[in-house]
């Protein structure tokens, strides 16, 4: 019994730190309230940016097939 409570102590006083850590931890791993706006501020940025991404594409694209169009009419 007496040689559990070394190893115990031995090895909160040889790792300070990582009981620091482990006390921090416990506390920063409560939940935190999220704001659901914010979330969908996030998910309408991302759909509008894949929007202007699709158009920019199409337009490319269509200007290829005019120029290309174009080239061969000549």
């Amino acid at each position: 019994m007496s040689g559990e409570q070394i190893t115990n102590n031995s090895v909160e006083t040889q790792n300070p730190d990582l009981e620091k850590d482990l006390h921090s931890s416990k506390h920063s791993s409560k939940k935190q309230a999220v704001d659901i706006n914010v979330l969908l501020n996030k998910v309408r940025l991302a759909e509008k940016k894949e929007k202007i991404q699709s158009t920019i594409f199409f337009g490319l694209v269509a200007a290829l097939i005019t120029i290309t169009g174009l080239i061969f009419s000549i």
